[in-house]
């Protein structure tokens, strides 16, 4: 699911170009890559792990290898190109992601593949903030707007296309295909960004916490270790106890750090917004439901259900098209109830739909024990997104609505990390049947709880006066 973007404010170059849509190109397909590479793995993993052997473990890993990284550094990335530029730092993100792409299509071992997951998750960091601050510094009033709204619809395509190509190449070709087809449009970003003629814009007084995003970075990889490896070792052998409680302390620091100095990159006091605050509780249970949900649907198809990678990829593609169809529909609602009903109400529906997926059996029919519950779950997410994004930027000041978004972009990342992390303790170590089922369960008690926090914490804007 794309980034939520922040609303349009006034850029800091005092005279844009105008009329340069090969800015728009680049932001587009930046970002592009970025999202791609999330929705193409889930469909890959089950190819990966046959060929390098590393069970659910290492579908684990190389989902949560590009997460550790890109939800930690996505919060510095603002920093980084206020400090050396836009296009600079989209140049460096690009290079880097596109080289570790081909190194993960080589990769002869599965240590090599999340090593080189993990410097994809830092690079795709650098590229969709820098995108958008990219947009927001060419572009003013509504052709500002006009060009966020492109690059929303735009990127939102990756995630459609993302599970279809990654199951075709699967198929007809190699998995590894599925990463390293990412040089194409890398490659054609690269030569739009040597046709770019205007000056980049730089705040050079800017700080970056690179320690911070250090800190948060080696925290969750700690705990992300000891979670995901606890099935095989247990919580008595020193690394996973040991990692834990290092990662644990790690996270404190960092927490500690972003409350005393003075240009975190987590300002803590966003959080004193009640919506900010609240709708960030509603996102973590919503996102971790989702990343679970989207891990053990693709896989099980075709683990356990045998779909070819193709179909596995089809499954859920009626949940993208629900959203395209009804996502502004339903923020236009929510503008004019309040997104408060529709953040109860879609988790809920959510839990119903995933629920309706404990009726997959051995005898499995896609049409009638799948597609009711991915129906079911692609109308509740349709009903959440936009009221949760609304909610959560319009709690706070336009002008921080940037690092309002990258918190909360980050904030939904981990989430996901660690979901996807609790994997093999939630299923027993074996994503057959049973265990299928009780992540499915776990998926909707995830959802229920962010629907009731939404009902609880979350309360409507006072209708505007004239």
């Amino acid at each position: 699911m794309a980034s939520p973007a922040p609303e349009p404010t006034p850029g800091l170059d005092p005279a844009p170009p105008q009329g340069e849509p090969v800015i728009l190109w680049i932001a587009i397909l930046a970002s592009f890559v970025a999202f791609l590479d999330g929705s193409i793995i889930t469909v890959a993993l089950p190819a990966i792990s046959e060929e390098l052997s590393g069970g659910i473990a290492l579908q684990q890993w190389a989902v949560d290898a590009y997460l550790i990284t890109l939800g930690a550094f996505i919060l510095v990335a603002g920093s980084l190109s206020d400090v050396y530029g836009r296009i600079r730092i989209i140049r460096i993100g690009l290079i880097g992601f596109g080289i570790a792409s081909l190194v993960i299509a080589l990769a002869p071992t599965s240590g090599v593949l999340i090593g080189a997951r993990l410097v994809q998750g830092l690079a795709g960091a650098l590229l969709v903030p820098s995108s958008l601050a990219l947009i927001m510094s060419s572009f003013r009033g509504r052709a500002q707007a006009k060009a966020i709204g492109t690059w929303t619809g735009a990127t939102t395509v990756a995630f459609v296309i993302g599970p279809v190509l990654g199951g075709v190449l699967v198929d007809y070709a190699s998995w590894r295909w599925a990463f390293g087809i990412n040089v194409i449009p890398i490659a054609i970003t690269l030569v739009l960004l040597m046709r770019v003629s205007h000056k980049d814009t730089r705040l050079p007084d800017s700080r970056i916490d690179i320690l911070g995003a250090a800190l948060c970075a080696l925290g969750l990889g700690g705990l992300v270790y000891a979670l995901i490896e606890e099935p095989n070792l247990g919580w008595s052998h020193f690394a996973i106890w040991g990692s834990f409680v290092a990662g644990a302390l790690l996270l404190v620091w960092f927490f500690w750090r972003q409350a005393t100095i003075s240009n975190p990159i987590l300002p803590l006091s966003l959080f004193t917004a009640r919506n900010f605050a609240w709708g960030n509780g509603a996102t973590w249970f919503i996102y971790a439901a989702l990343a679970l949900n989207g891990f053990i649907v693709t896989v099980y198809l075709q683990q356990g259900a045998g779909l070819s990678a193709t179909a596995a990829g089809l499954a859920s593609l009626p949940i993208t098209v629900l959203m395209i169809l009804g996502s502004s529909r339903v923020g236009a609602l929510g503008g004019r109830y309040g997104p408060r009903l529709f953040m109860t109400v879609g988790p809920l529906i959510m839990a119903v739909g995933a629920f309706l997926l404990l009726s997959f059996s051995a005898d499995f029919n896609y049409w009638t024990q799948a597609l009711p519950g991915i129906l079911v779950f692609g109308a509740g997410l349709t009903l959440t997104v936009a009221p949760l994004t609304s909610a959560i930027l319009g709690a706070i000041e336009p002008a921080r609505s940037g690092i309002a978004s990258a918190v909360n972009n980050a904030v939904a990342r981990i989430a996901g990390l660690v979901a996807v992390a609790l994997l093999g303790t939630i299923v027993a170590g074996d994503l057959d049947l049973n265990g299928f089922h009780r992540a499915t369960a776990f998926t909707g008690i995830l959802m229920l709880a962010g629907g009731v926090i939404s009902f609880v914490g979350i309360r409507n804007p006072a209708p505007a006066t004239d």
